[in-house]
């Protein structure tokens, strides 16, 4: 019997799907450690929190959100294996949860995310004197 998935449509369905994804992000053994020396303990409630306002409003429009989510990744240890697992694994969550529309344009707008700030950070570290610890 063949699963008919939902697409998404409402704050609930983000929080499944912002769930389940730091879920594995959380285990994982490329991004897993980069989160972890970030967010320790009580602090991931919060961060969930955060990330259940930014996709509703990317996703609806909606104002929920306040906050640059660049300047949250400028100083992190992260190259482009870092983005690629990053997108890999929220859009085989996002596959895995809710079919449509709307989960097609959240996978699109992640990609597009991922790019962007990898893009971004790869600039800053070239021309700005900016160097991480990789």
């Amino acid at each position: 019997m063949i699963e008919h998935k939902s697409d998404i449509s409402n704050k609930a369905d983000v929080k499944i799907f912002v769930d389940a994804f730091y879920d594995k992000v959380r285990k994982d053994s490329t991004i897993g450690p980069v989160f972890a020396a970030v967010i320790q303990g009580d602090s991931w409630g919060l961060h969930l929190e955060r990330m259940y306002s930014f996709w509703h409003s990317v996703l609806f429009g909606q104002p929920d959100y306040r906050g640059n989510p660049f300047s949250k990744h400028r100083n992190l240890p992260i190259e482009a294996r870092h983005f690629n697992r990053w997108i890999d694994l929220f859009t085989s969550t996002i596959d895995e949860h809710f079919s449509g529309d709307r989960a097609d344009d959240a996978k699109r707008r992640a990609v597009t995310m991922g790019k962007m700030f990898e893009s971004k950070l790869a600039y800053l570290r070239q021309n700005t004197g900016y160097n991480n610890i990789m």
